[in-house]
């Protein structure tokens, strides 16, 4: 079967000056980033807006809860969509405020969630429905050492599912794990129809052999965002792209 192939770029920005020009590189070039939010519990790294700054009250960048009143929220709002990948601890606590922001997509770790089936229960129950435009799509990623079994009982309520391809989540430029290919061809053959993502360690090789195992969505951080400039970036986004076209 021949999927579709969606490059997310991927960012850890580390301020809201970060994020806004990491955005501005890649402003008009792609229709989604992803952004990676750490507190610092679930991951050893933090990132905006929980990372340390003169910007910080109460333990949270104050940009944050200024762009959660405001209609336009994140910069280059009209020309990006978002996703976030919340590698936090409780994200019970905080999803409410993404779907706020209108993140397209909210990506929680199974291995942060005490109850899966109640967690989704919830967020299902205080969703808008799939047929809405503002409908965020929901979907659990998993680390390289949980069995991606424990998936299987909460697939129906899933959107996506998001492997991660490297052992120490949070860190861009890490080498992806041969082990991840099994996994993702398993549960494609298993579910034919389900889209599967992949985060972390993924180069424009990786990608290939990704694609080749059934992968929907390929998350490209330091690939990418590595680079210093609009330009380069633009350069290497395009080559992704133009690959997978």
């Amino acid at each position: 079967m021949k999927f579709m192939v969606e490059i997310i770029p991927a960012m850890m920005p580390t301020s809201f000056a970060d994020l806004e020009e990491k955005l501005s590189f890649v402003a008009g070039l792609t229709p989604l980033v992803q952004i990676d939010i750490m507190d610092g519990r679930l991951t050893s790294k933090k990132t905006w807006p929980y990372a340390f700054t003169s910007n910080m009250l109460d333990g949270v960048d104050k940009n944050f809860g200024s762009i959660l009143r405001e209609e336009e929220g994140f910069p280059f709002w009209n020309d990006v969509d978002f996703e976030v990948d919340l590698m936090v601890k409780e994200p019970e606590k905080i999803w409410r405020d993404w779907v706020t922001l209108g993140a397209k997509r909210i990506i929680f770790h199974i291995e942060s969630v005490a109850d899966p089936k109640s967690f989704l229960d919830i967020v299902r129950k205080n969703s808008v429905s799939k047929d809405s435009p503002l409908y965020t799509e929901i979907g659990f990623a998993l680390n390289i050492t949980t069995p991606h079994e424990t998936l299987y009982p909460f697939i129906e309520q899933l959107d996506f599912v998001q492997f991660m391809g490297i052992a120490e989540i949070g860190f861009q430029g890490s080498a992806f794990s041969e082990s991840v290919f099994a996994k993702i061809e398993d549960l494609r053959n298993r579910y034919p129809e389900l889209i599967i993502s992949v985060d972390g360690g993924v180069n424009l090789e990786v990608a290939k052999r990704l694609v080749e195992v059934g992968v929907n969505r390929i998350v490209v951080g330091s690939a990418i965002f590595g680079h210093d400039s609009r330009e380069k970036v633009e350069q290497a986004l395009t080559e992704f792209q133009s690959t997978f076209s």
